[in-house]
């Protein structure tokens, strides 16, 4: 590439003709015609915190696009109208003077007058909300207003053009007839209001983001301009001003004011009708973004919030029942945003699996019988140490210990159901069932005597207990919560207690080992006498140790306590006792079976 052809390309944005042609978006204008053609770009901006310089290039995009469309509207019906009157009034033949003396460059002069005031007008109506958005100042209600009614001065000054048109076909052509003036000024009157409908839908789409922003505080409650509204301008550009064209030209023709067709084919109704259809494919489009946009970028929103993106709103740029659709779509998501904080404030005060069960539940006392493995763990000393450290740093250790312990729990599928001060009661097997929650019980108290020895020299004693409890709601029927009662409860907490002081940290009871035996099902190559069923001991049964039996404080009969291989310190159990204690609890169990 030469250095010439080199220097070109950079000016056009550092790329070739043919990437541009791949990659549009770098084609000079894009960005003016996907404003008007295109989807609303600025979805989800933050009005707000946009820097002046952002919000003048959005200001110099609506005025080009304010410009070019009452040039090009006014411009494509001016000469739509130049042709139509020069067939009507000559009797189907294009000339430049008619058979009843209308001039057609007195006309053409006229729409390039009113042209230039329809800009000249429209521009000053629009400057005041550009600078508005410029500035980035509040807007109040004045300044809504104004904004929301910038298509309708559009219309205004579309009106304005067209009237100074005819006054200056008044002017220009001093010896015209009163016919010819009617004629002239009928013609003028419905290419206004052909242009106007045109300019007020690029209005519409061009000035979304200045609506955005003077909406951001004070979403329309009313709608103003409403889909109906758009519906009348449909009806004005695809049948109102066609039909009415051909009606005044047939009633022209039947009073003698205008020449009937000198052909067999009646030219002027033609390209009147060939002009309906391309006005019409020009409202139909315009009308129907302005319609379909704001549903399209609602349905996408709706499509977010469902996939769990609850922070999701939709600009509020429309002043018609759609613009109060995305108001109420936007305040329907911050009801969303809501319910699901206080959702997630529930879940962490009382757990998930309570939340869940409390709100798929009525409001009631409900609870079941079920077997599940307890857990307890309590710190030692604890109150020693809030008496001489300071209750920030307290604070900071008990939430170290609580996070410590609902993570391994939650990786053991358990349920964190109290923190009471410097101590948290957990349950596997409720609200949710789980298998074997005893052995899920014994590996969390496993893990957690190991884990929680960061926190030295804080010890604590962690105990474990298995059996039926009753799982549900306690309380009186205006305040209750989600707990579980029953002798395991009150087992594990006097383990815990032991455990501060024994050998090992965490000791279980005999019930919660007991439960990690099973029966395996007898097969059919067994003697009748000997059929049933087998004993099968779960692999976690042969971490723990039996550490003798102890009369725990509240009870009756001795309970016998079992503690981690694992975590009994070096040297305190010989390898004799380790083996006596590994098998004589199963081989207790065994022969009470049998």
């Amino acid at each position: 590439m030469t250095g010439r052809a080199t220097a070109r390309v950079r000016r056009l944005g550092g790329r070739s003709a043919r990437e541009r042609l791949l990659n549009p978006s770098r084609l000079p204008g894009f960005g003016l015609v996907r404003s008007v053609a295109g989807d609303y770009p600025f979805a989800g901006r933050d009005w707000e915190s946009i820097d002046p310089a952002e919000r003048r290039t959005v200001a110099r995009r609506l005025m080009t696009i304010a410009v070019l469309g009452i040039v090009v509207a006014n411009v494509a019906v001016g000469i739509e109208t130049v042709i139509l009157v020069a067939l009507v009034t000559s009797g189907g033949d294009l000339s430049l003077i008619s058979e009843d003396g209308t001039s057609i460059v007195a006309v053409t002069l006229a729409l390039i007058v009113g042209v230039v005031v329809d800009l000249i007008a429209g521009v000053s109506m629009v400057r005041p909300q550009t600078a508005w958005f410029t500035s980035g100042a509040p807007a109040d209600a004045h300044r809504r207003r104004s904004v929301q009614r910038m298509p309708m001065h559009g219309v205004v000054a579309t009106a304005m053009g067209w009237a100074a048109g005819v006054l200056t076909y008044a002017v220009v052509s001093a010896d015209a007839s009163p016919i010819q003036m009617a004629i002239v000024s009928c013609a003028f009157a419905l290419a206004g209001a052909s242009s106007g409908c045109v300019t007020y839908m690029v209005l519409e789409r061009a000035g979304r983001p200045v609506v955005a922003a003077a909406m951001r505080d004070a979403p329309p409650r009313r709608p103003m301009l409403g889909v109906r509204e758009r519906m009348i301008v449909l009806w004005v550009v695809c049948s109102g001003v066609p039909l009415v064209g051909m009606l005044m030209m047939n009633i022209g023709r039947a009073i003698g004011w205008v020449p009937p067709s000198h052909t067999a084919l009646d030219v002027p109704t033609v390209v009147l009708a060939a002009v309906c259809l391309l006005s019409g494919a020009r409202a139909i489009a315009l009308v129907s973004k302005s319609i379909t946009d704001p549903l399209r970028g609602m349905r996408r929103a709706v499509d977010r919030v469902g996939e769990g993106e609850y922070d999701t709103k939709v600009d509020v740029y429309d002043s018609s029942e759609l613009g109060v659709l995305q108001h109420g779509f936007n305040e329907m998501v911050d009801g969303l945003t809501e319910r699901e904080r206080l959702r997630d404030l529930f879940a962490r005060h009382v757990g998930s699996e309570v939340a869940a069960q409390a709100l798929s539940h009525d409001v009631g006392m409900h609870g079941v019988n079920t077997d599940v493995g307890v857990l307890f763990v309590d710190i030692e000393g604890s109150t020693r140490f809030a008496e001489s450290a300071d209750p920030t740093v307290v604070a900071e250790m008990l939430n170290r210990f609580f996070t410590i312990v609902a993570e391994v729990v939650e990786r053991h599928h358990g349920f964190i159901n109290k923190f009471e001060g410097d101590a948290a009661l957990a349950v596997f097997g409720a609200p949710n069932a789980i298998d074997d929650p005893s052995a899920a019980a014994l590996r969390a108290a496993r893990e957690l005597g190991a884990e929680l020895e960061a926190l030295h020299p804080l010890r604590v004693g962690i105990g474990v207990s298995a059996g039926r409890v009753f799982a549900g709601n306690i309380g009186a029927e205006t305040r209750y919560e989600y707990t579980v009662i029953g002798d395991p409860v009150n087992e594990c907490a006097r383990l815990a207690e032991v455990a501060k002081s024994a050998k090992s940290n965490v000791l279980a009871g005999g019930a919660a080992v007991a439960d990690l035996l099973g029966d395996a099902p007898a097969t059919g190559d067994e003697d009748d006498d000997d059929a049933g069923s087998e004993i099968v001991a779960h692999d976690e049964m042969w971490e723990w140790v039996s550490m003798g039996a102890v009369t725990l404080r509240g009870r009756g009969a001795a309970t016998e306590l079992f503690a981690p291989i694992d975590l009994l310190p070096d040297g305190e159990s010989p390898i004799t006792e380790l083996v006596d204690g590994l098998i004589r609890k199963p081989l207790s169990i065994l022969r009470g079976r049998r």
